[in-house]
C-alpha cells in the first residue's frame, strides 16, 4: 500500500504531494493507520554529545518543518528525528513553484524559502507528541530580518525552543533565504555563535538540563573556508556540526530541464560534494567536534562512505521521499 502511494504521489506536483502526505501523517500518526508505514527496527545505539542515540539514521530537517509529524516519523524507526527550520513568526517563503523533482538523479531542488507557521506553533506541536527519543529543532531567521540583526532572531528561537529540544541546530547554510550564508563566515560567524553560547548556557542553567547546540553548513564551501569554520566551531565550544545543507552546484545534473531552476539541490547528486565536505570537515576539527552527515545519502554504501568520512550520525530527505521507510531499515542494518 505505501508503495503504491508513493508512486501515485510522485506523479502529482511536487509541493502538492507534500502537503498531502505531511496532512496524512499528522492524522495517523497516533492511531492505527500508522501500521501503514511503521516498522520495528533493532536498537543500533550511539552516544553523540551527551545523547543516546537508539540508531544513527535521523530525518533531517525540512521535511517536518511545523513538528506535526512527529510521532508518525518516529513510527518509521528514525534514531533521531529534526524539525524546522523554524522562524521567530511564520512567513509564507518564496512564491510558487518553487519544488521540482529531478527523478532520474534521484533528487529534488527546492528554493522554498524557510516557509513555516512560526515557533509557537512549532513548540505547541512538540509539546503534544508523544515521541521520547532525540528531537532536534533547526531554527534560522526570517527573511525580512537584516543580517546584522541574525543574532535576535536565533535568540527567540532558542529562547522558545531550548525546553523542548534534545539539540538545537543553527542554520545558517540555506541557499534560499537572501544573505543568510554569509553568517558562514568571519565575525559574524562567531558573534552569532558566541552569543547563541552565552544564551544557551544560561538556558542550560535555567531548565537544568544540557541542550547541544549544533551548526548546519553549506556544502559550497572551499577547503579554507571549511577550516576557517573549523576553527570557529572549536573556538565558539559548539557541540556538533552538519555536513551539509543543499547545494548551488549543477554540474552533476546538467542538462537537465529543472538544472537552471533557482535553489538548492539534494538528493543523490549531493552525495560525493557532501562526502568530500565531510571528510574535509573531518579532518579540520581533528575530533573535536562530531559530525552529522547529510546530503545524498540512499543506500548502506553511502552510508558506509559518510561513516567512514568521518561522520559519526546520519540524516536523509531526499532520498527518503524517493525510497520511503525501507531506507531507513536499510541504513539502520548497515
Amino acid at each position: 500500500m505505501y508503495s503504491i502511494t508513493q508512486k501515485l504521489l510522485l506523479s502529482c506536483d511536487p509541493e502538492w504531494s507534500h502537503d498531502v502526505s505531511i496532512g496524512f501523517l499528522k492524522r495517523t500518526g497516533s492511531n492505527v493507520l500508522s501500521s501503514l508505514y511503521s516498522q520495528s527496527l533493532d536498537d543500533k545505539p550511539v552516544e553523540c554529545f551527551g545523547l543516546r542515540f537508539k540508531n544513527p539514521i535521523g530525518l533531517a530537517a525540512g521535511l517536518d518543518k511545523n513538528g506535526e509529524c512527529i510521532d508518525a516519523f518516529a513510527k518509521m524507526g528514525f534514531g533521531f528525528i529534526e524539525v524546522g527550520t523554524v522562524t521567530p513568526l511564520p512567513q509564507s517563503g518564496n512564491d510558487k513553484p518553487r519544488l521540482f523533482r529531478l527523478p532520474e538523479h534521484r533528487s529534488i531542488i527546492n528554493r522554498m524559502g524557510f516557509n513555516n507557521k512560526g515557533v509557537d506553533y512549532l513548540v505547541e506541536q512538540v509539546k503534544r507528541s508523544h515521541y521520547d527519543g532525540v528531537l532536534g529543532i533547526n531554527i534560522g531567521k526570517n527573511k525580512v530580518t537584516a543580517e546584522e540583526d541574525a543574532l535576535s532572531d536565533y535568540l527567540v528561537c532558542l529562547n522558545k525552543v531550548h525546553e523542548h529540544a534534545s539539540y538545537i541546530t543553527i542554520n545558517i547554510s540555506s541557499p534560499n533565504t537572501p544573505g543568510l550564508r554569509n553568517l558562514q563566515y568571519g565575525d559574524a560567524l562567531n558573534r552569532l555563535l558566541s552569543g547563541l553560547r552565552e544564551q544557551n548556557e544560561v538556558l542550560n542553567e535555567r531548565h537544568k538540563k544540557k541542550v547541544p547546540l549544533l551548526v548546519k553548513i553549506a556544502p559550497d564551501l572551499d577547503e579554507v573556508a571549511i577550516s576557517q569554520i573549523a576553527q570557529a566551531l572549536i573556538a565558539t565550544e559548539m557541540d556538533g556540526v552538519i555536513a551539509t545543507n543543499t547545494t548551488l552546484d549543477r554540474t552533476a545534473v546538467a542538462g537537465h530541464e529543472h538544472a537552471d531552476e533557482a535553489g538548492g539541490l539534494s538528493g543523490e547528486a549531493l552525495t560525493q560534494k557532501s562526502l568530500s565536505v565531510t571528510a574535509t570537515l573531518s579532518d579540520a576539527l581533528g575530533g573535536k567536534l562530531p559530525i552529522v552527515g547529510v546530503g545524498g545519502i540512499s543506500s548502506a554504501q553511502d552510508a558506509r562512505e559518510r561513516f567512514k568520512a568521518g561522520a559519526t550520525l546520519l540524516q536523509v530527505y531526499s532520498s527518503f521521499i524517493y525510497q520511503g521507510p525501507a531506507l531507513v531499515k536499510e541504513l539502520v542494518n548497515a
